[in-house]
């Protein structure tokens, strides 16, 4: 381990607002963090120095939501469905490289 709990901690904001603004819960953001929480244990990266896929509250960029969190690296995504997740999983999480087309700057 290099230091960290977690090789990769995953943060999905999950966050509903009440006013007009926009809100990732409003994106299917629950259904997504069950789905990478599911996937990351059936790979089996899942546990101390491996994976962690989180819930969250409110991340603050809802307006440019879904949202997610990938530390220690700090790098944001956007997502749509299923294949989105499973794309971060493989090329970012397994494989050490970032999804340009879904990364918020």
């Amino acid at each position: 381990m290099s230091g960290h709990y977690y090789a990769h901690h995953v943060f999905f904001c999950l966050n509903q607002r009440d006013d007009s603004r926009p809100s990732c819960a409003c994106h299917d953001a629950e259904r997504m963090q069950a789905y990478a929480k599911a996937r990351i244990k059936e790979l089996g990266l899942s546990g101390p120095g491996r994976i962690r896929i989180n819930r969250s509250g409110c991340l603050d960029r809802c307006e440019e939501g879904p949202v997610v969190v990938v530390y220690p690296e700090g790098v944001w995504y956007t997502y749509v469905d299923e294949s989105d997740i499973d794309e971060i999983i493989e090329s970012h999480l397994v494989n050490g490289k970032p999804v340009d087309r879904l990364r918020l700057p």
